[in-house]
């Protein structure tokens, strides 16, 4: 079966049947992921750090949050009220 059929079998499934099928598949890469040496570990992440330089590149999804950055975490309106003791 391939990827494609699988992602499209899936809607039809029950959510137990998904909850087993993630849970597989987890293992299944878990396993893979404790068998890599350090060289291939170290591969793998250095692969993970290059994909991901494209979701902070200036414009991403991501990269939007930094235009938040020096700026007072929240606004009250009517800040002489909150400060007057009342």
């Amino acid at each position: 079966m391939e990827t494609k059929e699988i992602l499209q079998a899936l809607p039809n499934l029950s959510i137990s049947d998904r909850l087993k099928i993630a849970e597989s598949a987890l293992q299944l890469v878990l396993q893979e992921k404790n068998s890599l040496t350090k060289d291939e570990q170290k591969r793998q992440l250095t692969l993970a750090a290059v994909t991901a330089i494209a979701d902070y590149a200036p414009g991403s999804e991501l990269d939007i949050f930094s235009d938040l950055e020096g700026e007072n975490f929240c606004h009250y309106p009517d800040e002489g009220f909150y400060n007057s003791g009342n």
